[in-house]
């Protein structure tokens, strides 16, 4: 087995713990259900945010959810001028044995804009 990154990205509606741990929650599941991920094969997840999110740690969501023996880590992405706001990003380090071009990344919400040519490729329904 290779370890592989897995990429995704959403927008958070509001600055609160809520709204950041939902879209953490629904990121992360829909990374594992569109790459059939099982945790033990997970080395690490980087989740990161734009610096307008700091209300709680988006890994919050992923331990709340049992993800307890995965090493996990947040962080700030870089403050550009003009880039996507309040949006959450997560790399997900897995030991599998598929090639790159299997590997399927999630991009949710607003985040779909960022990489449109990868969203055609999703089979998950759109989320406004």
């Amino acid at each position: 087995m290779l370890v592989r990154g897995i990429r995704g990205a959403t927008t958070v509606d509001t600055n609160t713990r809520e709204a950041i741990l939902d879209a953490a929650s629904e990121l992360l599941a829909e990374i594992v259900r569109a790459n059939d991920v099982a945790r033990d094969h997970v080395a690490s997840i980087i989740f990161t945010t734009t610096p307008d999110l700091n209300a709680e740690f988006p890994a919050v969501a992923a331990r709340s959810a049992g993800w307890t023996d995965v090493a996990l880590m947040c962080g700030h992405e870089m403050n550009v001028p003009g880039s996507l706001p309040r949006c959450l990003r997560i790399l997900m380090h897995v030991n599998t044995e598929l090639g790159q071009h299997e590997l399927r990344h999630i991009y949710l919400r607003g985040a779909r804009a960022l990489r449109p040519d990868l969203v055609s490729e999703q089979h998950v329904e759109a989320t406004p």
